[in-house]
């Protein structure tokens, strides 16, 4: 196994300690999402991103592909110590959880069962609609596990892939052009009558205002950010792992590409300045 120089040392094999950090990772900023969510929820944990910006987007690779830079992701925050893995990437959950979750020596957490199980509980009429990456809607990942909670549940699901850019270049605030893409792609979800609507990737909540508006007011938008917090925050008090402190560590973040565009669109998606971004190669 390839070994990374950090300031934790080499890869921990016994079980993690509490003040251990948080490991987070997404194919790119998206996943800042649930790290925003998890500050809020947990305030005192240290958190630890790895965004591959480099090899982003995740959404139009192969099952073997995405698994393989999950792995290697994987690794790279297992170096620093970590007590617990959380995958911030619909579609990195969608084909690479049950691997991670066979391989590490930590807890591992995907996204796609807190924001499924949220779904269920929201919907009235048991219509749910589903907007995620291309590979994410291909694996039937939400479909499988709505079900699993609402056998009867009629899924209508549909890939955005336009949305990640137009996040990821702040066009949220560009409501008129994003607003055209967005009535294309959620047309179909519209005809089928959904009552709730699953946000797929963890880059669309930053579109969150443009989908609203074109979904309507009486359809419910799910956010697995929140749900996937308390899950994290449920594991670590089962496992005797909250962190016992009463400060709020700083946020420390690692990208395998163009560390400067991320710390600006990071800004934008977390709301305020951020210190700590290093680039790394995790191959």
């Amino acid at each position: 196994m390839r070994r990374y120089p950090t300031e934790r040392g080499p890869l921990h094999k016994v079980l993690a300690i509490k003040d251990a950090a948080i490991g987070v990772f997404d194919s790119g900023v998206g996943g800042l999402t649930v790290v925003k969510a998890l500050r809020a929820r947990l305030p005192h944990e240290q958190l630890v991103y790895l965004g591959d910006t480099a090899r982003i987007p995740y959404g139009t690779r192969s099952p073997a592909t995405v698994e393989r830079y999950a792995i290697q992701v994987t690794r790279f925050l297992e170096t620093m110590g970590i007590k617990m893995l959380v995958i911030a990437c619909n579609t990195a959950s969608a084909l690479a959880l049950s691997r991670l979750k066979e391989e590490s020596p930590v807890p591992v957490i995907g996204v796609i069962q807190p924001g499924a199980k949220q779904a269920v509980r929201a919907t009235r009429s048991g219509n749910i609609g589903v907007i995620a990456t291309e590979a994410t809607v291909g694996s039937g990942a939400y479909e499988r596990t709505i079900r699993v909670y609402r056998s009867d549940a009629r899924v209508t699901s549909r890939s955005c892939p336009l949305f990640v850019a137009l996040a990821e270049e702040g066009w949220s605030e560009h409501a008129e052009a994003t607003a055209l893409v967005a009535r294309k792609y959620l047309g179909p979800l519209r005809e089928a009558g959904v009552d709730t609507l699953v946000l797929g990737c963890t880059h669309y909540p930053i579109l969150r205002p443009v989908i609203a508006d074109v979904m309507g007011p009486g359809v419910r938008l799910i956010d697995s950010g929140d749900a996937v917090a308390d899950e994290v925050a449920t594991a670590l008090a089962e496992r005797g792992l909250l962190r016992d402190s009463d400060e709020a560590p700083p946020l420390r973040f690692y990208v395998t590409d163009a560390a400067e565009r991320f710390r600006r669109v990071a800004e934008l998606f977390l709301g305020g300045p951020i210190d700590d971004v290093r680039a790394v190669d995790v191959r």
